[in-house]
């Protein structure tokens, strides 16, 4: 009992002490029963690479059973280009989305792309908003995700 006290108690230090990032980054999915858990790297704005991450994704969802497996796919630099509300493969985003895919927009490329052209962009409602897309990945590899870059 003393020593399930003291673990608690451990855990909580561990908790409060966290670096101020971690609570930046975005919660993990709620997939309970995935047995399989990949975050797909998406920072390249050529159709073919993002055609390529789609594929994958839809590939995996074929392969597991939706319920099985937790994607999400980190979107960075020209690689956000896939999530711009009038993106050609929007409607593919928002299928991958409503099968449990989730899409990940780096907030700091957002602020770069307004700082350079006045403008913000606008992006499918659907994707989730992260601080830092390079630091979602590493939140997510340090929580048993697995990388793909394709």
């Amino acid at each position: 009992m003393r020593s399930q006290l003291l673990s608690a108690m451990m855990l909580a230090l561990l908790v409060w002490a966290a670096p101020p990032a971690l609570a930046q980054q975005v919660p993990l999915q709620d997939k309970p029963f995935a047995e399989h858990k990949v975050v797909l790297q998406l920072s390249d704005g050529d159709a073919k690479k993002q055609a390529l991450v789609l594929s994958v994704a839809n590939n995996l969802l074929k392969a597991y059973d939706p319920d099985k497996i937790a994607i999400e796919v980190v979107a960075f630099g020209p690689g956000i280009d896939l999530l711009l509300a009038g993106s050609e493969r929007r409607k593919q985003v928002e299928s991958l989305i409503a099968q449990g895919v989730r899409f990940d927009l780096c907030l700091n490329t957002v602020d770069t792309i307004e700082r350079e052209t006045g403008k913000r962009p606008e992006f499918i409602q659907a994707a989730t908003p992260v601080q830092v897309g390079v630091g979602q990945i590493l939140f997510l590899a340090e929580n048993g995700y697995t990388l793909v870059r394709p």
